[in-house]
């Protein structure tokens, strides 16, 4: 494969055509996970593949940059058990080594009341989270009732669960201001990055049956512990061409077939293209007449803010915690003295200043943190993404991958795989993008 800083010299230098070869040549058009995760899987069906990205940096929204002497990664993701698609896509790159994995469910919870544990037993679930509940000392009295009362609801499906918003599913399961504060809010919100009366209840419900009422190690957590840009750099090695800096500006349709993607001067003939890119942005460049996707112009999306900090004082063997009653749902501990707080559904937060944010987030640690008694704030950072993920609200419609023209697919995590934006939704969108080409005939083994 040619390196990327040779592939976008040729670009720039000589616009022209990059020629088919008798394996059956697919453009991978956008390179996050869910891009990526459909190069891969027709690498394995005997595709050539040219793996398209308009930034210079690879990974799409689970990406990482350098910011002076550090690495960092464009935001704090968190890893379930559940997510068997993008373990899997790890494994595949042999980098499972990467990724710091719980055995089982075990979180510290941070609140004003001071610091509890919730650890899952070895019972089935949903009990093996239900009973910690009970006698988790960082939540309420009331709310140590009512957040079991509301999973053991959780089980039984209602046909309006698309229909309604899970602010209203919650208040109709009695859960009061102390529940939504000590759990819903800080273990559901960051799953959806946006408030509860914005998204379906199919949408948190969702989420709640997947990892919490699931199998009982579906909700351990994990984290990459390298950055997430050597997972994209490993999967964009097994693509047989890589353009960075190349944003697509068009698609060549023909007779109802995709001939071909633009990218400025530069055209790529194709015999298939995987479009894995936003809606916002598959709508600049392709529009939806050809295509026939509607609903394009229906996503709203939502800002997460992630903010860095440096003390000098030691974290003793914190690892990461959720935090109650905070703008600050999660911190991760990322190194000696070194933190990041995750703050999703940041629409209050994400215009403010980074001083503010750093103001803000370093308050809310040191009221629930006596590890920063007398420690120094050395330094802190502040990252944006004001279009962090699509909002699930109740009736989105979200397309499938196949479009009206049978060689051009969506991937996304945005796409209907059933899961909110995650890891897992933009892998597990990849594959079954690439999956529908190889059916409907690209590829060797189709």
């Amino acid at each position: 494969m040619r390196t990327a800083d040779e592939v976008v010299r040729g670009v720039t230098a000589t616009p022209g055509t990059v020629d088919a070869s008798p394996a059956p040549h697919v453009a991978v058009v956008g390179a996050g996970l869910a891009g990526l995760a459909a190069a891969l899987e027709l690498k394995h069906h005997g595709c050539r593949v040219t793996l398209i990205e308009r930034s210079r940096l690879l990974g799409g929204k689970a990406t990482s940059f350098p910011l002076g002497e550090v690495e960092m990664d464009s935001g704090q993701h968190a890893i379930l058990g559940c997510y068997s698609s993008f373990l899997e896509f790890v494994d595949e790159l042999g980098m499972r080594d990467g990724l710091r994995l719980q055995e089982r469910f075990d979180v510290q919870m941070l609140s004003d009341r001071g610091r509890g544990r919730l650890r899952a037993t070895r019972l089935p679930a949903p009990l093996h989270l239900a009973l910690p509940f009970l006698r988790c000392r960082a939540l309420a009295p009331r709310a140590r009732l009512q957040v079991p009362r509301g999973l053991l609801a959780a089980r039984r499906h209602h046909d309006d669960e698309d229909r309604q918003t899970f602010a209203t599913w919650l208040r109709r399961h009695g859960q009061g201001e102390a529940a939504l504060r000590g759990f819903w809010e800080p273990f559901i919100i960051p799953a959806l990055n946006a408030p509860f009366d914005q998204v379906s209840a199919a949408a948190g419900l969702m989420v709640v049956r997947t990892a919490l009422l699931g199998d009982r190690r579906a909700a351990r957590i994990g984290y990459a512990t390298v950055p997430l840009a050597r997972f994209a750099e490993r999967a964009a090695q097994r693509c047989d061409h890589l353009l960075l800096r190349t944003p697509v500006t068009g698609l060549r349709v023909e007779a109802g077939r995709l001939r071909g993607v633009s990218a400025g001067a530069l055209e790529i003939e194709a015999d298939a293209a995987v479009l894995a890119v936003p809606p916002d942005r598959l709508l600049r460049f392709a529009g939806s007449e050809a295509l026939r996707v509607s609903g394009l112009d229906r996503f709203a999306t939502q800002p997460i803010v992630d903010v860095h900090l440096w003390y000098d004082g030691d974290l003793g063997d914190l690892d990461f915690a959720a935090v109650i009653g905070s703008p600050v749902q999660w911190i991760f501990v990322k190194g000696p003295g070194y933190i990041c707080c995750s703050l999703s559904s940041a629409q209050d937060l994400v215009l403010q200043s980074e001083e503010r944010l750093v103001v803000l987030a370093d308050t809310e640690l040191r009221a629930r943190l006596h590890e920063l008694d007398g420690a120094k704030l050395i330094h802190g950072v502040a990252i944006r993404d004001p279009e962090a993920t699509f909002v699930p609200a109740p009736g989105l419609h979200r397309p499938g991958p196949a479009t009206a023209v049978g060689n051009a697919v969506l991937a996304g995590c945005w796409t209907d795989t059933g899961w909110p934006a995650t890891m897992e939704g933009a892998v597990r969108s990849g594959r079954t993008a690439a999956r529908t080409l190889i059916a409907s005939g690209v590829g060797r083994h189709a």
